[in-house]
């Protein structure tokens, strides 16, 4: 593994141990040529996931760019990081197990609308109004009365 401070090719591993939910190994890391120490992180990964966006354009699934944006909406929020570790590693298996290697972004978004569902309200809206790109405040308040008639059970 190559230090990212230095650059020095061969680093050594001076701990490891599995993250609180057994899914990953966190390593922690020494560098013999500038003396700095860094974490990483080994998940296993069952297939590799593409994304296709809304303009058909494919790219490589990112797990630090959905969790970025899930950090964002949480931001604030009584959402401990363990939590938010724990709703990554159950997307990134249901995606992994969905049996496809493309996944167009639409589904993986609705997934992440559904889990903030059930986490947090106001982190829910937040992500919402960014994936469904509300421009206006008249966008929320139609979003929000959406939210209040499914909890009335009318939608």
């Amino acid at each position: 593994m190559r230090c990212p401070f230095c650059g020095h090719e061969d680093t050594q591993v001076k701990d490891s141990r599995p993250t609180e939910d057994g899914t990953a190994i966190r390593r922690r890391r020494f560098c013999p040529s500038c003396g700095q120490r860094f974490t990483t992180v080994e998940r296993v990964q069952l297939r590799e996931l593409t994304v296709v966006k809304s303009d058909g354009r494919r790219v490589a699934f990112d797990r630090d760019k959905l969790a970025r944006s899930i950090r964002i909406a949480l931001r604030k929020r009584p959402v401990d990081e363990d939590r938010i570790e724990r709703i990554m590693n159950g997307l990134q298996r249901q995606l992994e197990s969905s049996g496809e290697s493309e996944i167009p972004s639409k589904a993986i978004g609705e997934m992440v609308m559904d889990t903030l569902r059930e986490v947090d309200p106001v982190a829910y809206v937040r992500f919402a109004s960014v994936y469904r790109n509300f421009r206006e405040a008249k966008d929320f308040e139609t979003f929000v009365e959406s939210l209040s008639d499914r909890s009335r059970g009318k939608g």
